[in-house]
């Protein structure tokens, strides 16, 4: 019998493109784009304050085959901070991977926060995840992305799937940082290891890249506590925390998060 052959089912597709531009003492919205699942929504600010756009998947979590892609643009001069309404789930996977790609650029003494709010991955899913940055000579840029295996609270675990985490942020057109973290199959029996997670079950990776960014080692090694670790070199902080579980990573993700702000309040999805 002739195999059959293999039928795609419908899947959620999101794409949101978003500029800001210099206005006045502020900034404002230049040009916003947003398709299928992907929305964004712009909080009121104060006058002053960088322009922040949350981010929402109206489908309520991602899974095998489902395709979610971000694009934000600064222009020169001009601020703003990137969210998400909530935690994002990638759920189980009868096979293809969830694509989540982002592409940021920031111009000339502009500055962006990414700071989108935890991934929580369930048992088998796959979800391969990019983030491309290109910075001007003088941007400033600062990044969280966290991952929490599985919701503790509800018994959950991660036994079996795969996580792929691509990140290349270049300056100038010069490549400043290049990460690729992987885990695939027995995810579970790897968090167990002493050298990767050691029984936790929640990670976070932080970016920072301004100036003198090594004023900040100190006490970002301080918020982070035994459980984290940070480094600076070539113009650019990079830490990374591992936690029990997402509260205990929120209570330690939040305090760097303010420090490498410069004090800056968090959005107010953020909150607890």
């Amino acid at each position: 019998m002739a195999a059959r052959a293999r039928v795609r089912l419908q899947r959620a597709e999101g794409v949101a493109r978003v500029s800001f531009r210099r206005a006045g003492r502020g900034t404002g919205l230049a040009r916003l784009y947003q398709e299928g699942c992907a929305k964004l929504r712009m909080p009121a600010g104060l006058p002053g304050e960088p322009a922040q756009a949350v981010l929402i998947n109206t489908a309520g979590g991602l899974t095998g085959g489902d395709r979610f892609r971000t694009q934000v643009e600064v222009e020169a001069g001009a601020s703003a901070i990137i969210t998400t309404q909530a935690c994002e789930r990638i759920y189980r996977s009868t096979g293809d991977d969830t694509l989540i790609a982002s592409q940021l650029h920031v111009g000339k003494r502009a500055a962006l926060a990414w700071l989108p709010q935890e991934t929580i991955l369930f048992d088998q899913s796959r979800l391969r995840r990019t983030l491309d940055v290109d910075l001007a000579s003088d941007a400033r840029f600062t990044a969280v992305e966290a991952v929490i295996f599985g919701r503790t609270a509800m018994g959950e675990r991660v036994h079996q799937g795969h996580f792929q985490d691509r990140w290349r942020i270049r300056r100038e057109g010069r490549l400043l940082f290049a990460d690729d973290l992987r885990f695939s199959g027995a995810i579970d029996r790897a968090l167990q290891n002493a050298t990767v997670l050691a029984g936790n079950v929640a990670m976070a990776t932080l970016f920072h890249a301004g100036p003198e960014p090594e004023r900040l080692l100190d006490s970002i090694r301080d918020a982070l506590g035994d459980n984290g670790g940070a480094s600076v070199w070539g113009g650019k902080l990079v830490a990374r925390v591992v936690a029990k579980d997402g509260l205990h990573l929120r209570r330690a993700v939040e305090p760097a998060l303010r420090i490498l702000m410069g004090g800056s309040t968090l959005p107010t999805v953020w909150k607890l």
